[in-house]
């Protein structure tokens, strides 16, 4: 699977561009791909969008061990941070630095009485993305719905496969976590790392970040080759 970095475009999503082409919301299954360690698939589909089944990356994670995985002759690289950056917009940032694992920091800050601020810490392996991290749904406030609607987004999200929140409590609930927002936003934030297409090594910490903070991440690391080794 090989992607081109600048064909990666964010708007409420991640999306792969190439022509009049255009896949949308790939991040989900992107994230669960790299977990898993599939790096060489074909994928099929019939609509522009990726399927959200549940909001969650659990029905990817549940495809992906059905079928199975054959071992190729191949070498797959691996990506070591090695030295520390840091991208900001305004209040939002994303950093990295050298660790021996893959692990990730996030933190979100939403003036809702029902998110606040969240932090969760975590290293990244199959176990713990399976378990802790791929469950989480994506969420949304019910006084963006129309905007949305408006430029096209969000077009397959409902109350059933979407956390809706209006301006004082979850619509919809219960919650799987308590913490079940940031831990949807580890799960993006996995998805769009992926796109460095190898096993990843270091501390990367993201707040208040979005899809294309995370996106610039990725070019910077793609484009500042003295910040990783390669292998």
């Amino acid at each position: 699977m090989e992607l081109d970095i600048g064909k990666i475009q964010s708007m409420h999503s991640s999306s792969l561009i190439s022509g009049d082409m255009k896949i949308r919301t790939i991040e989900h299954l992107m994230a669960v791909l790299f977990v898993y360690g599939i790096n060489s698939v074909l994928i099929k589909l019939d609509e522009e969008e990726m399927p959200i089944f549940d909001g969650s990356a659990v029905a990817f994670c549940d495809a992906v061990e059905k079928a199975g995985a054959e071992t190729l002759n191949m070498k797959k690289r691996s990506i070591s941070i090695i030295k520390p950056f840091q991208i900001k917009e305004e209040k939002a940032s994303v950093c990295g630095t050298p660790g021996n694992d893959f692990k990730i920091t996030y933190i979100i800050k939403y003036d809702h009485p029902f998110i606040g601020r969240q932090e969760l810490s975590l290293k990244i392996n199959r176990d713990t993305f399976r378990e802790e991290i791929a469950p989480a749904r994506t969420f949304g406030f019910l006084k963006d719905a129309a905007m949305l609607r408006k430029k096209k987004l969000a077009l397959g999200s409902s109350f059933d496969n979407t956390i809706v929140l209006d301006g004082e409590k979850i619509v919809n609930g219960p919650l799987r976590f308590h913490d079940e927002f940031v831990r949807h936003k580890i799960l993006d934030f996995i998805g769009d790392l992926s796109l460095l297409d190898g096993r990843l090594s270091g501390h990367f910490k993201a707040e208040r970040a979005g899809h294309s903070l995370h996106l610039k991440a990725v070019r910077f690391l793609t484009e500042n080759k003295e910040f990783c080794e390669i292998a």
